[in-house]
């Protein structure tokens, strides 16, 4: 019997949703398995698409399950994945009903069919809608406090696409070249959905992916002047063109051989030198000391949930601890690797405070290093240094612009 059109996606979809929810896997992780005998990329993509809606909406899209059931679902059942997906597409994809409908029984098989058309029947019938802003899970509102009204608006939809310029006096012609804006020079932002390898100037590297808040702790090294810097973490390699475009002698250091290898592509794409190396960190020692040292941590990446919502329910007070403590051992590393009066910016793409401010306050009555406060006019317009100096950026600022990741950097000096 043939399968029903679309179905495929559906079920790639569900099994997505299942591994982020049940197996605290990352999309990414669970793109393999879940995608196996799925072959049309626009098949992929719709899979992806409809995941990603559901883990944005989730706290919504149970709110709306349960208004329309007598008796609460329990919160990991399949129909009520189903229905997520079912709602997610009539509600934010604009699926027809009648397609959601047909795609979406057949993945019960054997279950409660009744039970999700009626219930979904009931919520088409009320003319059901999502709030405007989504609503954020009670750990992740817990740890964010009053700042998570402020984040949440800046999830409502995917980001837009952000290109980081090798030349940054093109900034002004590139982008309306390109039909975009830009928000900082050596910056271009265009519309979503916009294929990558057939935008003007790829193919010649005249730019590289890469979000807002995530160019900013490359600029605050300022040009390079042939200088010595390390760029720890370094894959896969946004802030390794940025510095060898800004004449900066660059080491990029990263432990994995796959991401590496795209640090690689980029530099040959570019035409940017770099001097690429795989090792670990934690054991790997230098043979000469660096006038700077980019270290872009790994962190929990809560920075990054308008395009990673998986994020806002895998990551808990667990893995925030772990990754605190090894970012603290590398911190401590790339202290002892600077030469003197060398500069080390401290970076993560997390909305945790003690991914970022905590370990500012740890930096500074720890290792000897005297901070070197950001000012407003190294920054993108609509953007400000906190108290302390330090940049904290989420999804929510630059909102009217199509916001930006979620990111701390603090920046330092050896004495």
């Amino acid at each position: 019997m043939p399968s029903t059109p679309g179905l495929p996606a559906r079920r790639a979809a569900l099994k997505l949703i299942d591994a982020v929810l049940r197996r605290g896997e990352t999309l990414e992780q669970a793109e393999g398995a879940a995608m196996s005998g799925v072959h049309a990329a626009e098949d992929r993509a719709l899979a992806r698409a409809i995941a990603t809606e559901v883990l944005r909406w989730l706290t919504d899209l149970d709110a709306l399950i349960d208004s329309a059931t007598k008796q609460n679902l329990p919160y990991d059942a399949k129909v009520r994945s189903v229905l997520r997906i079912m709602l997610a597409q009539a509600l934010r994809l604009g699926t027809p009903p009648h397609a959601v409908v047909a795609t979406g029984l057949p993945l019960l098989a054997g279950g409660p069919r009744r039970l999700a058309h009626g219930v979904f029947s009931t919520l088409a019938k009320r003319e059901a809608t999502l709030p405007v802003v989504p609503t954020l899970p009670d750990r992740v509102r817990a740890r964010w406090g009053e700042r998570a009204d402020a984040i949440a608006p800046g999830l409502a939809d995917p980001p837009e696409l952000d290109l980081a310029l090798r030349d940054p006096s093109q900034t002004d012609a590139r982008a309306a070249a390109m039909g975009g804006v830009s928000l900082a020079p050596g910056h271009v932002r265009l519309p979503r959905g916009t294929a990558v390898e057939a935008l003007e100037g790829f193919a010649e590297g005249k730019w590289w992916v890469q979000d807002l808040a995530a160019q900013t702790p490359a600029r605050l090294l300022g040009e390079g002047e042939g200088r010595h810097v390390l760029d720890l973490c370094a894959a896969p390699g946004g802030k390794t063109l940025a510095l060898a475009a800004a004449g900066w002698k660059v080491t990029a250091l990263d432990i994995s051989k796959r991401r590496l290898d795209l640090l690689k592509a980029n530099l040959r794409r570019t035409g940017l030198a770099a001097s690429p190396l795989r090792a670990d960190a934690l054991t790997w020692e230098p043979k000469h000391r660096f006038d700077a040292i980019l270290l872009d941590a790994p962190c929990t990446a809560t920075g990054t949930c308008r395009r990673h919502p998986d994020v806002l329910h895998r990551i808990g007070r667990g893995q925030i601890a772990e990754m605190v403590e090894l970012q603290r051992a590398l911190i401590t590393r790339a202290a002892d690797w600077l030469a003197p009066g060398g500069r080390l910016v401290y970076a993560v793409c997390s909305l945790e405070e003690e991914e970022g401010e905590a370990q500012a306050r740890w930096i500074g009555e720890t290792l000897g290093l005297d901070p070197v406060p950001v000012a407003a006019a190294e920054l993108p317009a609509g953007l400000a240094p906190t108290g302390e100096g330090h940049v904290r950026t989420h999804p929510g600022l630059l909102a009217e612009a199509g916001g930006l990741d979620g990111f701390f950097v603090s920046r330092w000096v050896r004495p």
